[in-house]
């Protein structure tokens, strides 16, 4: 996924009302950007650090930036989480994505339960397959990136929804994305939320496949990578 408008760098000022972002550009000019990221960014919206803006000239945008990359001792971190559908569309388009191929439909946003859609719905060429796309780029001790950076209700309500499709015939995948050039391992954050951590074993153990993969990143680019291990 290459950025519609080359990427500018800037010091992070802060991050505030979860949407906003103060910056100030190498020439000194201060900005504020959207912040394309509902969670609580633990310890990827430090005052202080390097990030890197997405400018635009859109007449129905509020803001005239949005903040996608933190750059910290050359690696990258992807912080807007609304690429993560973006990256792994590309990657299943391209049959980037394991134990995808043969689908000859590929469907996003398809609701599939009383209150949820699922990121996206294979057909053709066997089972149904529903993925849900997680995005991942907390991380306490690198190489480890851990998931979810807070408490997550809709993630555990997620999880049923799969575990519930597995049982009615069909397959089912979690697809964490590792929006983070610095961690090659991912793991599920139980002490930050125990009950999402249960959704996520009594889904699995139902059937529900985890996958998770990495990704390029760049100033320029973000692309899907390579399969990277669980540690559970």
């Amino acid at each position: 996924m290459d950025f519609a408008t080359p990427l500018i760098p800037a010091t992070l000022i802060r991050r505030y009302k979860r949407f906003l972002a103060d910056a100030v550009l190498d020439d000194g000019t201060a900005v504020t950007a959207h912040v394309a990221n509902p969670g609580a960014m633990t310890g990827t919206a430090i005052p202080g650090s390097r990030i890197w803006l997405e400018p635009n000239d859109n007449p129905r945008t509020k803001l005239n930036f949005g903040w996608r990359l933190l750059e910290r001792d050359g690696d990258f971190v992807c912080v807007d989480t609304s690429l993560a559908n973006r990256i792994v569309a590309e990657g299943l388009r391209a049959g980037g994505v394991p134990g995808t191929a043969g689908h000859d439909t590929i469907r996003p946003e398809v609701k599939y339960a009383d209150a949820s859609r699922v990121d996206f719905l294979l057909t053709g060429g066997g089972p149904d397959l529903y993925i849900e796309v997680k995005s991942a780029n907390f991380c306490r001790t690198p190489p480890l990136v851990e998931f979810p950076d807070s408490v997550t209700q809709r993630g555990a309500r997620h999880m049923g929804d799969l575990a519930r499709m597995v049982a009615q015939g069909h397959r089912a995948m979690v697809l964490y994305l590792i929006t983070r050039t610095d961690c090659t391992t991912l793991t599920v954050a139980r002490d930050i939320d125990p009950a999402y951590a249960a959704a996520f074993d009594d889904a699995r153990a139902q059937g529900v496949e985890v996958l998770a993969m990495d990704c390029t990143i760049s100033p320029h680019a973000v692309t899907l990578g390579q399969v990277r291990p669980l540690a559970l």
